[in-house]
């Protein structure tokens, strides 16, 4: 893969700033037409940016240990490996829309595959045989549709996932809780060269040599709900990384599915959990989460997203304050209380209006009380 490779010196560079996290790199980047102008910026047009303050100014004009960011450029090599930037086409756009997005990632495998429209399916590694048969029946399913996988390539329903994709001809994504160069877990290394193989790809955001510390997983979950359209809850009790997940998916306003569990099933608890409080939409077949999806099926040999069709609330006659929602929610999508505050009405009341305009079809609610323009 070719790249700009002073671009490239420049991103990692800043992913290895002290204290220098990922929001604050992602609003240089914004602010920042060319990013190998980055290091060449001087303190007070630092601090116009949002996050710099006056330490990170500071810290990005003293950097200078670009011999560890060269290591890092031929240990890369070495691995067979690739990396991808923010600043690089290659980068999932929906990805870049959350609100931690890693400044750069390593890969195995076909980039391509990482913007394909596509669901997370994820769960526990201590599977029954109804979660198993569950994962290969909905996930092969999903994938005739043309859907890339997203998963973390874990024991259970993970690894199930990911071989029901390559089963099925669809490509699949696996995120490590690991460097590139130290697969985890072991016993699915062969699985991980078959995504590779056949057009999908194995991807991190932890440098060259990262340990599968504990640590890492529920930190990677928001990449794995990050390039997906929604997030499928397979099998899950009532804590664990899948439920990390389903929240992670909530909150970058994905949506959450999760297959019901027949009661006194200790491995489908929190599946049940996230249907009983409308965290999750209940799947019962697989047209119950391709209809919630933003997706054209197979136009022309490919899958691709849709734009909304938004209803056209100007034509309607509208009170002022149905007005004032409709304009907010042209924006983005609100959950209750942050458009509460913003219109700056008690929420009874807001809900109240925000149920009217969904009974006339102009807004939808999604789980966690997010209201959206249809």
């Amino acid at each position: 893969m070719l790249k700009n490779k002073k671009k490239l010196r420049v991103l990692i560079a800043l992913s290895i700033i002290p204290g220098f996290g990922c929001r604050r790199v992602y609003n240089l980047i914004r602010h920042i037409d060319d990013p190998e102008e980055i290091f060449n910026v001087g303190k007070r047009k630092l601090r116009t940016i949002e996050g710099i303050g006056e330490a990170s100014a500071l810290s990005l004009i003293a950097f200078d240990d670009w011999d560890k960011v060269d290591e890092i450029l031929e240990a890369t090599e070495k691995s067979g490996s690739n990396i991808i930037t923010l600043a690089d086409p290659e980068y999932p756009p929906l990805l870049k829309q959350i609100y931690d997005p890693p400044v750069l990632f390593w890969l195995k495998g076909n980039p391509e595959a990482l913007s394909k429209p596509g669901m997370a399916v994820v769960g526990t590694r201590n599977t029954t045989a109804y979660g198993r048969n569950m994962a290969k029946k909905i996930t092969g399913e999903l994938a005739d549709q043309g859907l890339c996988i997203f998963s973390g390539l874990a024991y259970g329903i993970d690894a199930i996932a990911h071989q029901a994709a390559l089963d099925h001809g669809a490509p699949t994504v696996a995120v490590l809780g690991s460097g590139i160069d130290n697969l985890y877990p072991k016993k699915n290394a062969g699985l991980a060269n078959s995504i590779v193989k056949n057009g999908g790809a194995v991807i991190t955001e932890y440098p060259l040599g990262t340990k599968p510390d504990a640590g890492n997983f529920p930190v990677r979950n928001r990449i794995v709900s990050g390039m997906s359209l929604g997030v499928l809850v397979i099998e899950s009790g009532i804590k664990g990384g899948s439920m990390i997940t389903a929240n992670v998916g909530l909150n970058q306003n994905r949506e959450v599915f999760a297959v019901p569990h027949p009661l006194g099933n200790p491995s489908g608890t929190g599946c049940n959990y996230l249907i009983k409080r409308g965290a999750a939409k209940l799947v019962q077949t697989v047209d119950d989460i391709l209809e919630e999806l933003l997706v054209e099926y197979e136009t022309e040999g490919e899958t691709k997203i849709r734009e909304a069709e938004n209803e056209n609330w100007r034509d309607k006659e509208l009170d002022e304050s149905s007005q004032k929602i409709c304009e907010l929610l042209e924006e983005k999508a609100y959950q209750i209380d942050d458009l509460s505050e913003k219109m700056k009405i008690d929420t009874s009341q807001l809900l109240v209006e925000l149920l009217q305009l969904e009974m006339e079809d102009i807004v939808s609610q999604k789980a966690g009380k997010i209201f959206e323009l249809r």
